[in-house]
């Protein structure tokens, strides 16, 4: 059977090592790769200047641009065998992209994956909403949307998904947990928006013999934010080798100030692994069981993470009967929506 042909945009910067696609981030990854298998995927990304080696990109199709005059150019150029676009994420350069593939009369998907008035905040504190309001007011108008939140749309007309990564290794030999010692765990980017410097300053004023380690997939950061305390790993996830870095720690704490469907959450609750974090993102606690709300300060984060460790083990059978999403369900709800058997 011919596969429908499929334009995915995304604002990733990638890079190309002279024989494979390397990005950042996890979604950009297994969305191409998972839609590639019912539709005939071409990738559009942005160049990347730095190494970039967490995630190797595996489709065919990779259109890579040095900026936004090329960027537009491929898009515009894809336009005559295209008709269906997803676009990932409201960016300037996706801002622009959605406006000239409205005047082309495309179909355009937009799927928002977090709060962008939250996330431009953090770049201005009065402009930075503001502009994202415009973008997004504009191109709530004519495409046809996708969100992991229902709060995320601001009212707008769209469809909710459950985005995941979660395949049956995740649930299957849990280990079990040294609850002797406090190792807390953090996944993710080291970004301003992501509150880990945040919570790092945290960390330095609580009383408790405890280590953190810091999964992040660039390459380059501060490196002095590392001491005897804190560890930060560049970690190649192959075959979901995450999967025992989540069972060597006890804790993981996301300290975002914005977060729309953390997958990393799920994927430690998976693990049977409680997660701890703070009021601005306290919606994505929902009906999950080992999730816990800590006000974003030393004596707060320190009473809560004691009173996890004192209660491990309740904790644990409770978390047993969470429902979590998986990435074949999530895979299936993106196909069907963009085949149009689930409307919006």
């Amino acid at each position: 059977m011919k596969l429908e042909n499929l334009s995915i945009i995304s604002n990733e910067k990638t890079q190309f090592d002279g024989k494979n696609y390397f990005c950042d981030n996890i979604d950009m990854k297994s969305i191409s790769e998972g839609l590639s298998k019912n539709f005939k995927v071409e990738l559009f990304v942005r160049k990347s200047k730095t190494e970039r080696n967490s995630h190797q990109i595996n489709i065919q199709n990779i259109s890579m641009s040095n900026g936004i005059i090329s960027y537009i150019s491929k898009i515009i150029k894809s336009s005559k065998i295209h008709n269906k676009y997803l676009i990932i994420s409201i960016t300037p350069y996706t801002f622009i992209v959605c406006l000239l593939l409205f005047i082309l009369k495309k179909n355009v998907f937009l799927y928002l994956r977090s709060n962008g008035y939250e996330e431009y905040r953090c770049y201005s504190k009065y402009f930075g909403p503001f502009i994202y309001h415009i973008m997004f007011s504009i191109l709530a108008w004519k495409a046809k949307l996708l969100s992991c939140r229902p709060h995320i749309l601001k009212g707008k007309k769209g469809i909710i998904v459950s985005p995941s990564q979660l395949n049956e290794k995740w649930f299957l030999d849990r280990k079990p947990v040294n609850s002797e010692k406090i190792r807390l765990l953090y996944v993710g980017r080291i970004k301003p928006e992501k509150g880990i410097v945040s919570l790092l300053k945290i960390l330095k004023k609580i009383n408790l013999d405890f280590k953190i380690s810091i999964i992040n997939p660039e390459k380059n950061y501060d490196k002095n934010l590392e001491n005897d305390k804190v560890k930060i790993l560049n970690f190649k996830n192959e075959n979901d080798a995450i999967i025992k870095v989540y069972d060597d720690h006890n804790i993981f704490i996301l300290p975002s100030f914005t977060e729309g469907h953390p997958q990393v959450l799920d994927e430690s609750l998976s693990r049977l692994r409680p997660v701890i974090v703070f009021p601005e993102i306290s919606h994505v606690v929902r009906d999950r069981k080992g999730v816990f709300i800590s006000e974003r300060s030393p004596e707060a984060l320190s009473e809560k993470i004691k009173t996890v460790m004192q209660k491990y083990q309740t904790i644990q059978e409770e978390m047993k009967t969470n429902k979590l999403p998986t990435k074949k369900n999530f895979l299936v709800e993106i196909t069907d929506i963009i085949n149009h058997n689930k409307k919006i």
